[in-house]
């Protein structure tokens, strides 16, 4: 038996304000599920983020139900938690449940055990920071259904963990229940595959299909796992899916006129037009010089960015404390000013986008929908 475990899709983000980054996500996800037909997969999990934002376009929401329709009509079965691009923390009702409630993937982010074809799965959704010291209990319950399911048990969870990354971290590994033989992932952008002591299984993250706007600019690859647990030992193999080349590059400015020619060679070579990050080191930069050596790259890139850095970080000698997260910086802006997490949430993941695409009305209703919540929110707030 094989299962596809894929997560933090973000259907219907949009990067750059470009249709082609937005169609690139689609095509990843569709890559996925097309991958997994053709493989024979036994069913598919998807490990939350699962849309960009709570109140997704209806590009991606046709996506999505044209690929569980698709996976339907191979007989392959589906289940799916929440993460918190998910979840409107104003709006009860996610839109990924319309699926489970047409019978089309299965919800399993309520903690509760479910068995398919003898295999127990069992999902948490995502759960802020602060409200992680309740998952204590929840999973003694879990590992308890666990330890007396005689065949293989899949924790489906969208949360950081510690020892993999400690910014992102909010569990540490010891703090789960250690009688799964798999523990499915979601949460980190980044592919990572662990086995710990304590665990009765391999811990996997699958990373984000395409990049987001929280991770930086590189050559990067992304894609999802197929686990065989034919075996008592689940096996996970990653699969590579074809995205858009990302590359970074460090150069001079006396070097800035070659290192032009030599990445226009290599772009090339590729069948899409990549998106490219050029960090420039010298002094006294005349703009006007770099952005026409840039320019020649306009016609065979999707986009071409360049800053001026320090030698010091040309040389990797300054380093921050943290990675910047602009949305983390922008929900806590917006927190500080409206005074809530709710409030702030609502505006970045839900009104923030429809704005920024210009769908002024939608954003007018989704506002008039909530205007008792927004009224307490703004109470306190002056404006000049």
């Amino acid at each position: 038996m094989i299962f596809s475990h894929i997560s933090d899709t973000h259907l219907g983000f949009v990067q750059y304000h470009s249709e082609e980054r937005e169609d690139d996500v689609y095509n990843a996800f569709n890559q996925a599920i097309e991958t997994s037909i053709k493989d024979h997969v036994d069913f598919v999990i998807f490990a939350g983020d699962i849309f960009h934002v709570p109140n997704p376009s209806g590009k991606a929401i046709v996506t999505l139900a044209n690929a569980l329709k698709k996976l339907r009509q191979n007989s392959i079965d589906s289940f799916f938690i929440l993460g918190e691009h998910d979840i409107s923390r104003i709006r009860a009702t996610p839109v990924p449940f319309v699926y489970h409630n047409l019978d089309f993937s299965k919800y399993i982010g309520g903690g509760k055990p479910l068995v398919y074809k003898d295999v127990m799965i069992l999902g948490f959704d995502k759960r802020r920071k602060s409200e992680v010291h309740t998952f204590e209990n929840d999973f003694a319950v879990a590992d308890a259904a666990a330890r007396n399911h005689q065949g293989h048990k899949i924790l489906v969870l969208h949360q950081g963990i510690t020892e993999i990354n400690k910014f992102a971290g909010e569990l540490n590994s010891t703090d789960l229940p250690k009688n799964f033989t798999y523990y499915a992932m979601g949460h980190l952008h980044e592919q990572e595959l662990k086995k710990f002591p304590n665990l009765g299984g391999p811990l996997a993250y699958p990373g984000s299909i395409e990049r987001t706007s929280s991770e930086t600019i590189k050559d990067t690859q992304k894609g999802f796992y197929e686990v065989d647990i034919s075996r008592p030992e689940a096996l996970p193999a990653w699969i590579k899916l074809d995205t858009r080349p990302q590359m970074s590059v460090k150069t001079s400015i006396e070097r800035l006129s070659d290192e032009i020619n030599e990445l226009a060679g290599k772009i090339k070579e590729y069948s899409r037009k990549p998106v490219v990050e050029i960090k420039i080191t010298g002094e006294a930069l005349d703009p006007s010089f770099v952005q026409g050596q840039i320019a020649r790259l306009s016609d065979i890139t999707l986009r071409c960015f360049w800053k001026h850095i320090s030698a010091e970080q040309a040389n990797g000698s300054v380093f921050l404390e943290r990675p910047i997260k602009i949305e983390d910086e922008m929900h806590k802006i917006a927190k500080d000013i409206l005074g809530s997490a709710e409030l702030a949430n609502f505006a970045i993941d839900e009104l923030l986008p429809l704005l920024a695409k210009g769908s002024v009305e939608e954003a007018s209703h989704a506002i008039n929908e909530n205007y008792i919540q927004f009224k307490r929110g703004f109470g306190n707030v002056t404006f000049s």
